[in-house]
């Protein structure tokens, strides 16, 4: 039986229709919508970007802006010049043009005040000074004892001072670091330029002769304008105790003496040293002490050399031996002259003498307490000085004036050499016989010694007068004293004596008590037998009965040289020169300057080989 509910085909088919197109209808919505939804990711990726880079655009611009506050702040309004009447909220920064000047001309400053006058003013009224703004409490509670470490007794105010407050240490080192390292002149406030056009009235008005320290700042317009010693005028003592030096390599490691040395001494310009000995050669060495290079020699057959020495002023050097006569080396004409037999005398021996400081007279140690003195520029004899007793050793004073004498008596002799007389003798105390004497370049000191080993050091203006009291007693030596010598600014005392290994001994002057660490435990002097320091004091040559020439570089003199420097580095002003302009006329001839011809001479090989006597 067919029923009657059977729904026909066509009906069903558009059903199932029906249902696909819905489900098509909604598959498209969805599509629609997640298309829709990767649009809006896409923008929100976009507008997250685009934030991005406005955060990072508005830091470049706020970095940039702050540097060119702090280029402003530190070198000067170069990019955005300030403009007057605007805060700190107003300020511009414009970017740079070519048009844009990198500064401007503040004309208001020559009828006002500057701020920084304006602050001094104010702060000066209300009686109050700027603070600083930190201060570190623990510096005032800390102490550093500034006497064990080296490099720091520098700040010592007194020889005796060791602890002090941490914030002592800092001033010190401020004030120590403003005084090695000066402004310039042009910087100073109250400098002023120097007229060079004013005559002897500027001179005295100025200053010329430098004061102690150099500590003003036009003292440095006055640095080539005298001949006083730079490192004598300084504020700093050489302290006892302690002597900084260092070894360095032998002066005559290029020509070792074959025989005792019996002379070294250096040459007025502190790089040119003279060494003489047994071995009747003289040889000169430039001293850098490094290479300490050879630079001539001298033999002289017929002379032991027992003496030798530069005049002061550098042009020649007087030889002496064991002879009647003696021989004079010219440095710029490289010739050797002989000086002697003496007319009217009869002195079997000239081996010991002394030159002036003025280079005007030689004083040579004759027999039975005669002194002769004899003219560097004639070599004649021009006078003779008699003792009561025999003579061993004399002294000029720096002036080359008077002579001090001293032999076999034991006393002390002041001579006239103007009026070729004696006007005081003094009993040099606990003295028999009288070995060595030498006087102080710098201040009126001078040092006695005596067959006994004692050093006597006295003040020559109380020795005159009635003081005869020495200011010190040296005893340091027990054998005869041969050679006392002052170093150029008197802060050290060399005695010494011949007959002991290593007895040579170095004083502190203004303590009179002797360098603990000299001399050296490493290295054994053998038998001193003369020294010398260079004329600056920066080194100390040592000869010795072995042939050799120990060199020490003095540490102290050197650094003194440092703080000076920059004296004469920072000196821009004109000095006065002569100029030589040739011509077709009068070519200009090298062998009329005498500095040319003289370095020439010393540095040629052929001089070396035609000066061998």
């Amino acid at each position: 039986m067919i029923s009657q509910n059977i729904i026909p085909k066509e009906t069903t088919k558009k059903k199932k229709r029906g249902k696909d197109e819905v489900t098509v209808a909604q598959a498209g919505e969805q599509r629609v919508e997640c298309g829709q939804e990767l649009v809006l990711d896409v923008e929100k990726n976009q507008k997250r970007k685009r934030e991005r880079k406005e955060k990072d655009n508005t830091k470049e611009i706020e970095q940039e802006r702050e540097m060119k506050k702090l280029e402003n702040f530190l070198f000067g309004s170069l990019f955005s010049p300030l403009e007057f009447g605007k805060g700190d909220d107003e300020e511009a920064i414009d970017e740079v043009d070519n048009g844009t000047p990198l500064f401007f001309t503040d004309r208001s400053a020559n009828n006002s005040m500057s701020v920084y006058e304006e602050d001094m003013e104010f702060s000066k009224r209300d009686g109050k000074q700027r603070k600083p703004v930190w201060v570190d409490e623990e510096e005032g509670k800390v102490s550093i004892n500034i006497a064990k470490v080296n490099r720091l007794r520098k700040l010592r105010k007194e020889e005796d001072e060791s602890v002090i407050s941490g914030s002592a240490y800092i001033a010190r080192l401020r004030a120590h670091h403003v005084k090695m390292n000066p402004g310039t002149d042009w910087a100073q406030p109250n400098s002023q330029l120097r007229d060079y056009s004013s005559d002897d009235d500027s001179d005295k008005e100025s200053g010329v002769i430098m004061a102690s320290g150099y500590e003003e700042p036009e003292d440095v317009d006055n640095i080539l304008r005298t001949n006083g010693d730079l490192v004598v005028k300084r504020g700093m003592k050489l302290l006892p105790g302690l002597l900084d030096y260092s070894s360095l390599i032998d002066a005559n490691v290029k020509d070792p003496s074959k025989g005792p040395v019996n002379s070294v001494q250096f040459h007025k310009n502190a790089q040119l040293l003279l060494v003489g000995g047994l071995d009747r050669k003289l040889c000169f060495f430039q001293i850098d002490g490094k290479k300490n290079e050879k630079i001539q020699s001298i033999f002289l057959e017929d002379c032991p050399i027992r003496s030798a020495s530069f005049l002061p002023d550098g042009s020649q050097v007087i030889i002496s031996g064991r002879r009647k006569f003696a021989y004079s080396f010219d440095l710029v004409k490289g010739r050797v002259d002989k000086l002697g037999p003496l007319i009217g005398r009869e002195e079997k021996s000239l081996e010991s003498f002394e030159v002036s400081p003025d280079s005007n007279t030689i004083a040579f140690l004759g027999h039975e307490g005669y002194i002769l003195l004899v003219s560097s520029k004639t070599k004649e004899l021009i006078g003779t000085l008699k003792m009561n007793g025999t003579v061993r050793s004399v002294a000029f004073t720096k002036d080359g004036q008077q002579l001090l004498s001293s032999g076999g008596d034991g006393r002390i002799y002041h001579w006239d050499i103007r009026t070729m007389s004696c006007f005081h003798i003094g009993i040099d105390e606990g003295c028999i016989n009288g070995s060595a004497l030498c006087t102080s370049p710098v201040g009126n000191l001078f040092a006695a010694g005596s067959d006994s080993g004692i050093v006597n050091v006295y003040d020559r203006d109380e020795f005159l007068g009635l003081k005869k009291k020495p200011l010190k007693v040296i005893e340091n030596l027990t054998t005869k004293v041969d050679f006392v010598k002052f170093n150029p600014d008197a802060q050290i005392l060399a005695v010494s004596s011949r007959m002991k290994k290593n007895s040579l001994k170095l004083i502190h002057v203004p303590s009179f008590t002797t360098f603990s660490n000299w001399p050296p435990y490493n290295r054994t002097l053998q038998y001193p037998t003369c020294m010398d320091f260079s004329p600056h004091g920066g080194f100390m040559a040592l000869g010795n009965a072995a042939g050799k020439v120990l060199l020490y570089k003095l540490h102290y003199y050197h650094q003194v040289a440092n703080m000076i420097r920059f004296l004469v580095d920072s000196y821009n002003n004109p000095i006065p020169a002569i100029l030589e302009i040739p011509s077709k006329d009068h070519p200009y001839d090298p062998a009329h300057v005498s500095v040319l011809s003289r370095v020439k001479y010393l540095f040629s090989a052929e001089s070396v080989a035609s000066s061998r006597y």
